[in-house]
C-alpha cells in the first residue's frame, strides 16, 4: 500500500467499524480452487476421482488414489473483462496477469504386507489460490442522485461539534479525534461538513439538522475501481486406502487473505443555485487476514468402474485486520468567488481485528471410469450462505449485519460436469459448471456459468496439461453503502489459460 506523507493510526470503536460490510463477508466466503490444468479442464468435477493435486484440495481422500508419489506445479494467464453500464454511460475494461497459482506434492507409502487391509498411506501438502481479486474498471453516466446524500446520511442527527474541527485544530487532528471518539460515521459527516457540502440549519454546537449545498438536478458522475490481491490456502493432507475400495482423507487448511482496493468518485454539476459544483472523493481499503478450516472426505469404488465421493468442508474461521484512508476535494462557488476545499486528513484508520466465519460446504460426487479410455464425472455442492457470521457477536453493528445476512443470503447449489477421453499419450478434456447466486434476490448478483476444455500429453513419468476455461456472471456493484446507493452493472468474463507440469517421484 502506498504510504501517506503523514501516518497516524486510529483505532475506532468496533460498533462504528463500517469498513466491514456484507460485500466483504461474501468476498472472503467464496472459495474457488484455481487448480491444475487437468482439474480446470473438467471444471473441477473431481470429488470422486482424485489422483490430482488440486483434487486433493476438493476431496482429501483423493490423494490415496495415487499409486506413486506425485508432484505438480501450475502457471496461468488470467484475463478479467468487464462490460459496464451506469445509467446512460457504457464502458469496458480488461485486466490480465500471469500467476503461479498451484503447487503440491503427495508421498505414497505402500503397505508391503499383502494380507493387510490398509493398502497404503499418503501424506501431502498443497498450495492453491482460492480467490483472485485483481480487477479494474470505471463507470460513468448522468444521475439525478448526488454524492451529497452519502454525507447527509451520516450527518443527520449528529451534533455539529462532533463532526467539525475546533478552532486552531487541523483537519488531520480533527479527523483522528472524531474517529477515535465517535467512529467512522462521524468521520464521513466531518468530511462533508469541512468540504462545504453540508450546511447546518444553525451555527451552534447543538445543531443536528443539515441541508446540502449541492442543488438538485443532473449530475455527471464517474467511478474508478482498482483492486489487487488474492485468497489462498495451504492444505496438509493425510489419506489411506482400505481393501482397494475405500479411500479416506483429512485436510487441515491454513488460509490467508491479501486484498487492497482503491476507489475514486468524481461528480460535477451546473445546477442553478448549486454552491458546490465539483466533488472528488477517494477511498482505499487494505485487508490482511488468516484462517483455519478442515475437510473430511471419502471415495468408494462401488464397482471397478463406478465411484462415489463425499466431502465435508468445515466453516473457515478468519481473523481479519483492515485499514482505510480517505480524501475529499470540492469546488465551492460563493459570494466571495470560487475556491477549492481540500479535506485530506492523511490519517490511516486501523480497525480492531474482527473475526469472520464463512459457511461450510458439503459435496457429493459420482464418476465412471472407462478403464484407460476415459471418464465422466459429476459433482454437486451445497453451501448455506446464511451461516456467514461476523464476530464478536456481542458487537451491536455485527449483530445487525448478521441479521441482515441471514435474510439476504440463501443456500446456493453448484453443479460441475467433466469428461476425459484418452488416445495413446493424449488426453482430451471438457467440462461445464453452474453456480447459483448466494443471494435470495439474484437480480443484482447473478448465477455463474462456465465451460472448459483442455489437452494433456503423457511422457512416461511426466505429464504436461494445457487448459482454457471461461466463467461469466453479472453483478450490480453499489457505489456506496448509504446515500448514493446506485449501482454500476458489470457483465464480467473471467478467462484462464493454465499450464501444468506433473511428474511421478
Amino acid at each position: 500500500m502506498k504510504k501517506l506523507s503523514l501516518i497516524v493510526l486510529s483505532v475506532l470503536a468496533m460498533s462504528n467499524a463500517i469498513a466491514q460490510d456484507i460485500s466483504d463477508a461474501l468476498r472472503y466466503s467464496q472459495d474457488e480452487i484455481q487448480g491444475s490444468a487437468r482439474f480446470r479442464a473438467l471444471s473441477g468435477a473431481f470429488g470422486a476421482l482424485g489422483g490430482d493435486m488440486s483434487a486433493v484440495s476438493v476431496n482429501p481422500a483423493g490423494s490415496a488414489i495415487f499409486n506413486r508419489s506425485h508432484a505438480s506445479i501450475s502457471l496461468s494467464s488470467l484475463t478479467v473483462d468487464n462490460d459496464i453500464s451506469f445509467f446512460n454511460g457504457r464502458s469496458s475494461s480488461s485486466d490480465s496477469k500471469i500467476d503461479l497459482h498451484q503447487a503440491g506434492a503427495a508421498f505414497v507409502f505402500a503397505n508391503t504386507n499383502e494380507n493387510a487391509s490398509w493398502n497404503k498411506f499418503v501424506i501431502s501438502i498443497a498450495y492453491d489460490k482460492t480467490g483472485n481479486y485483481d480487477d479494474q474498471w470505471f463507470a460513468s453516466g448522468q444521475n439525478t442522485n448526488s454524492i451529497d446524500n452519502y454525507f447527509l446520511a451520516y450527518a443527520q442527527g449528529q451534533r455539529l461539534d462532533q463532526i467539525s474541527a475546533f478552532p486552531g485544530e487541523t483537519i488531520s487532528q480533527a479527523y483522528l479525534e472524531i474517529g477515535s471518539t465517535f467512529g467512522f460515521g462521524n468521520q464521513q459527516a466531518f468530511l462533508g461538513f469541512e468540504s462545504f457540502i453540508l450546511e447546518p440549519d444553525s451555527d451552534t454546537d447543538a445543531n443536528i439538522n443539515y441541508s446540502s449545498n449541492i442543488a438538485p438536478g443532473t449530475f455527471n458522475q464517474q467511478y474508478d475501481y482498482v483492486a489487487r490481491g488474492y485468497n489462498g490456502k495451504i492444505s496438509f493432507n493425510a489419506s489411506a486406502e482400505y481393501e482397494n475400495k475405500l479411500y479416506l482423507g483429512l485436510n487441515l487448511n491454513a488460509h490467508f487473505i491479501d486484498y487492497e482496493r482503491f476507489t475514486y468518485f468524481r461528480e460535477s454539476n451546473s445546477n442553478e443555485n448549486s454552491v458546490v459544483t465539483n466533488v472528488a472523493f477517494n477511498n482505499s481499503l487494505l485487508t490482511r487476514g488468516n484462517g483455519f478450516s478442515f475437510q473430511l472426505g471419502a471415495i468408494y469404488k462401488l464397482t471397478k468402474e463406478f465411484r462415489a465421493g463425499f466431502t465435508y468442508n468445515s466453516p473457515t474461521w478468519f481473523t481479519i485486520t483492515e485499514e482505510t484512508t480517505q480524501g475529499l476535494s470540492t469546488i465551492v462557488n460563493d459570494i466571495d468567488g470560487s475556491f477549492t476545499a481540500n479535506v485530506n486528513p492523511n490519517v490511516v484508520n486501523v480497525f480492531p481485528d474482527y473475526r469472520l466465519r464463512s459457511p461450510g460446504k458439503i459435496t457429493g460426487s459420482l464418476a465412471y471410469v472407462f478403464g484407460d479410455k476415459g471418464l465422466l464425472s459429476f459433482d454437486y455442492s451445497r453451501k448455506d450462505y446464511t451461516n456467514i457470521e461476523f464476530r464478536p457477536d456481542s458487537d451491536p453493528f455485527f449483530i445487525s449485519q448478521n441479521q441482515v445476512m441471514s435474510t439476504l443470503f440463501k443456500v446456493a447449489n453448484t453443479y460441475r460436469f467433466g469428461g476425459e477421453y484418452k488416445h495413446k499419450q493424449f488426453s482430451f478434456r471438457g467440462g461445464y459448471r453452474f453456480e447459483e447466486s448466494p443471494y435470495e434476490d439474484d437480480s443484482f448478483y447473478g448465477n455463474l456459468t462456465g465451460y472448459s476444455f483442455g489437452l494433456g500429453y503423457n511422457i512416461g513419468n511426466t505429464r504436461i496439461d494445457l487448459t482454457y476455461d471461461n466463467a461469466q456472471r453479472t453483478i450490480d456493484n453499489q457505489l456506496f453503502s448509504v446515500g448514493l446507493t446506485d449501482a454500476a452493472t458489470l457483465d464480467t468474463s473471467n478467462s484462464n489459460v493454465t499450464l501444468t507440469l506433473g511428474f511421478n517421484l
